[in-house]
């Protein structure tokens, strides 16, 4: 009798119990489950996480080497459009220079000719020497003006101090009166283009006893 009480305490009890297992399982297995799958999930993000951050810190040195070379090129462009507003000024100021070497030679000539007239002679008693010096002389000044509207300069250095990018020296000799070193004599005038030397003088320069 006291065996069968036993069993059935034991009995009534495990009946009581079960529902409560029942009801607890499906808790604890959710839980277990959701801790098992943020276990699984770490790992997976922590990849995802470090391939963004490769993938972000290639495309921002793409970014920067794309920076650079647009600055490059647009520096090589400005310094392009510089140069090629140089080469048109100059093309504009200089592009007459042949021309400008050309008629040099042609007030050389002009020059000449009124220096070998003798002034004594150009008098009203010979009309036609005075017509033609006069001729001359209206013709090297209008020359003259012509070069200087177009930016071309005479250079007549006399008792200057030489200047070898303005000057060539024909002969080096002592000459009284002057500082050694100075034109003392100017054979061939020169000229400058717009600042520019286009032809030197020729001269001789002072030199010391």
């Amino acid at each position: 009798m006291a065996s069968f009480c036993a069993r059935a305490v034991r009995q009534s009890y495990s009946l009581v119990a079960k529902p409560a297992l029942s009801r607890a399982s499906p808790r604890l297995l959710c839980t277990a489950s959701q801790q098992k799958k943020d276990e699984t999930d770490k790992p997976e993000q922590s990849a995802a996480e470090t391939l963004l951050a490769e993938e972000k810190a290639q495309l921002e040195e793409q970014v920067k080497d794309m920076t650079e070379k647009y600055k490059r090129a647009l520096a090589d462009t400005e310094n392009l459009r510089t140069r090629s507003q140089k080469m048109i000024e100059d093309a504009k100021l200089y592009g007459i220079q042949g021309l400008c070497k050309d008629l040099l030679d042609v007030a050389d000539i002009l020059e000449k000719a009124t220096e070998s007239v003798p002034k004594e002679e150009v008098t009203s008693q010979n009309p036609h020497l005075k017509n033609l010096y006069d001729g001359l002389v209206m013709t090297e000044i209008q020359i003259q003006k012509v070069f200087t509207k177009h930016g071309l300069a005479k250079l007549n250095p006399d008792g200057q101090k030489f200047d070898p990018y303005e000057h060539e020296a024909l002969f080096h000799a002592p000459v009284e009166g002057k500082e050694p070193g100075t034109v003392a004599v100017v054979t061939k005038v020169g000229y400058k283009l717009h600042g520019r030397t286009l032809r030197p003088a020729l001269v001789g320069v002072a030199k010391a006893p």
